[in-house]
């Protein structure tokens, strides 16, 4: 539990300061007054004042800000001229709404650009230590960009029925079947052909758990007269289909840790499509609330991750959700949602375009309506997966 805590936070807390470094690196660049750089989300806990800019730890550990002269927490440039104290008269031009369009746009896309960057960073160590190789689950038929890329069928259980030979061969849900007698599975029929061929005789199966990456191998007989809803072997799976990938050409290994995130980002809004397609659909919102966590599901995935009992496999894996983490957070920053940076690179393009800002109270009035929006979806998503982890939805 201590570790998970440490490991989550460590990873949340480089995030969110990466991203904040951004802000605040450009808004020093351009001689902008930073008034507070912020981890976390007040009330503060404490915070030492260096020069004119306040460095706080708040009490809510999710989050962070970089408050800039003449701009609200909300992200609009509420503060005005005659807001001001006549002492700070002098810092006018040093306030954030008094720049140009184009240095506010900097500004905000700098905490954007860190992330991605750093996502970058990440999975070139990743891909590194993994020889340019890696494996991705798909949900339906996607091509990867510039990659090697083979597409493997493999077998899913989802379901062990007790008292059956997987069931005591120590098999249970959350399975994927390698193989059988040491032959590579290959697709559903030749799973299906091969244990029902070898009914009444000793077989050997190599499987993983996919919650923990723990690999088991043992030997078990499939029932020669099994029940009709049971099966030989007491299981129900699904085929599912991988993508290894391999960065394999200099050029691809060169450019690997700036492609691979994107291709991440690239099949997640494929999968997100289909949950969405699915979800009107089948008229519920299921689909696509269960493939969505928050930082309590987040905190559990570290959980499982830390059960892996390889350290290289440990690492590689808390490397690869940094990464998906880091080019996530970039890139639903930069849309145009209230609140957050594309929200308020969105007002600032207005007034590039038109020479006119929006009025001040109209953008702090959507920005904190966006704020309150995302963050009661933010309480629904983690009551969701409250409800994951004591129903055993989640592994720890």
């Amino acid at each position: 539990m201590i570790l998970t805590a440490l490991v989550f936070l460590t990873i949340l807390s480089v995030l969110v300061l990466i991203h904040e470094l951004g802000h605040f690196i450009m808004a020093k660049k351009f001689g902008i007054k930073v008034e507070e750089f912020g981890f976390g989300f007040p009330p503060r806990a404490f915070g030492i004042k260096r020069g004119e800019t306040i460095y706080s730890i708040n009490w809510l550990p999710i989050g962070g800000f970089v408050k800039l002269y003449g701009e609200d927490e909300a992200g609009a440039g509420r503060i005005k001229k005659s807001d001001l104290k006549i002492q700070d008269k002098k810092d006018l031009k040093r306030a954030f709404f008094a720049r140009s369009p184009w240095q506010k746009a900097v500004v905000v896309v700098a905490g954007v650009a860190m992330n991605a960057a750093l996502a970058s960073v990440i999975f070139y160590i990743f891909l590194f230590l993994s020889g340019f190789k890696t494996e991705i689950p798909l949900l339906g038929q996607h091509k990867f960009f510039f990659v090697n890329q083979q597409n493997i069928e493999g077998i899913f259980i989802d379901k062990v029925v007790p008292g059956s030979p997987a069931e005591k061969a120590g098999m249970g849900a959350s399975t994927k079947i390698e193989s059988i007698n040491g032959e590579k599975i290959k697709d559903a029929k030749y799973f299906l052909h091969t244990v029902n061929a070898n009914k009444g005789k000793e077989i050997t199966i190599t499987w993983e758990n996919v919650q923990t990456n723990k690999k088991f191998s043992a030997k078990l007989t499939p029932r020669a007269n099994p029940t009709k809803e049971e099966g030989a072997l007491g299981v129900r799976f699904f085929p599912v289909v991988t993508a290894e990938l391999s960065y394999a050409t200099p050029m691809q290994k060169l450019f690997s840790g700036i492609v691979h995130p994107i291709n991440l980002m690239s099949y997640n809004l494929d999968v997100l499509k289909t949950l969405i397609a699915a979800a009107f659909k089948e008229k519920t919102a299921e689909p696509l609330s269960g493939a969505v966590s928050g930082p309590v599901g987040i905190y559990s995935l570290v959980g499982s991750i830390i059960q892996i009992p390889d350290i290289k496999d440990r690492i590689m894996q808390i490397l690869n959700l940094a990464g998906m983490l880091s080019i996530s957070l970039a890139f639903f920053n930069i849309l145009p949602i209230p609140a957050l940076d594309g929200g308020r690179l969105f007002f600032i393009l207005i007034e590039g375009i038109t020479g006119r800002r929006v009025p001040e109270k109209f953008e702090t009035t959507i920005h904190t309506v966006g704020m309150a929006i995302l963050l009661t979806m933010l309480l629904l998503i983690t009551l969701q997966d409250i409800g994951r982890v004591f129903s055993g939805g989640f592994s720890r």
